[in-house]
């Protein structure tokens, strides 16, 4: 599996960069290893302090025992902390391996006439607090915690500590695997592919039609869910939102930036429940359906908008549909 960076090619030829993943599932292994050596560790420190109770060293014995508690309760609360990082990161990987394979399937399907090439999303580079314009260096296996020996070595103390050493250096390695697989993650969840009326009926598609009020060749450019008014708008991505309110001839629409040049639109609205600057999430209900503006009846009119420049929303949504479809 490989994290997505989106480029400016069409899904069928386009240049997509990829981390490769190996090294986030091998550090989750490793974490989990690390957890049952560290458990492992606790139970070898905890027999060692029971069993050395000669009389002449009571004192001497219960001062490391002493020790030995406040030790462990470090380690335990290291754990606390580290395990569920460890089961979030690997939601994400799955969640990120999921929808890779629904572009790979895009991607594939992408000669057939019948499926949409989805467009080109703009390159993020600008907005990465890192200059990868210059970087290189020898290419070597990542440095792993060495938690096996510590917790096979040693005396009881030091198993403790050299335990708890490998505990933040596994800490600080997630850590940055977390930064790593957030950036991708947020750029999953800003992808504009999720459904934004569930449910709704198929109308007007994106491109050339004939007007509904002058009976002449237009271009439509979005396209038109039909379902009734009060009906639930969910965000299709997250973002910030733009525009909250009259637009024209979109009647109440909402708009939502994703990304650097990539906008969504929901037009026709009945009611808002979000403002200008609001953040929102993907599937966050933002409107309602309604006929507001030049509509002829209830529905949603979605908008994709890159570079200002609106695109089809099909393919988009169709990436999403695979993945749910598969889902259930």
């Amino acid at each position: 599996m490989a994290f997505v960076i989106w480029s400016r090619r069409n899904v069928s030829h386009q240049r997509v960069r990829f981390v490769e993943a190996r090294t986030v599932r091998a550090m989750v292994i490793v974490a989990v290893i690390a957890m049952i050596l560290a458990a492992l560790a606790l139970g070898i420190a905890i027999g060692a302090a029971m069993g050395n109770t000669h009389a002449a060293e009571e004192k001497s014995q219960t001062e490391r025992r002493s020790y030995e508690i406040d030790e462990l309760g470090k380690i335990s609360a290291t754990l606390t902390h580290i395990e569920p990082r460890v089961i979030e990161l690997v939601s994400q990987v799955n969640e990120l391996q999921d929808f890779e394979a629904q572009l790979k399937a895009a991607r594939r399907a992408a000669d057939r006439p019948d499926i949409h090439v989805v467009p080109p999303l703009p390159d993020n580079d600008d907005e990465s607090p890192l200059d990868s314009s210059a970087s290189g260096g020898p290419s070597l296996p990542p440095r792993l915690c060495d938690a096996q020996r510590a917790a096979q070595t040693g005396s009881a103390p030091q198993r403790l500590k050299r335990t708890q050493s490998a505990l933040d250096c596994l800490d600080a390695t997630i850590g940055a695997l977390d930064d790593a697989v957030l950036a991708h993650y947020a750029s999953y969840m800003a992808f504009p592919g999720r459904q934004p009326a569930p449910g709704a009926r198929s109308g007007s598609p994106f491109g050339n039609r004939i007007d509904p009020f002058t009976g002449h060749l237009n271009f439509h450019p979005g396209v038109d869910l039909v379902a009734p008014t009060g009906t639930a708008i969910f965000a299709s991505a997250g973002g910030r939102v733009v525009q909250a309110g009259p637009h024209g001839g979109y009647g109440n629409a909402v708009d939502i930036q994703h990304s650097s040049g990539v906008i969504t639109r929901y037009g026709h609205t009945s009611k808002i429940f979000v403002k200008v600057g609001d953040l929102v999430m993907p599937g966050q209900k933002i409107a309602e359906i309604g006929s507001t503006g030049r509509s002829t009846g209830p529905h949603l009119h979605f908008e994709v908008i890159i570079d200002g420049t609106q695109v089809n929303p099909k393919p988009y949504l169709a990436l999403f549909k695979l993945k749910s479809d598969a889902a259930s």
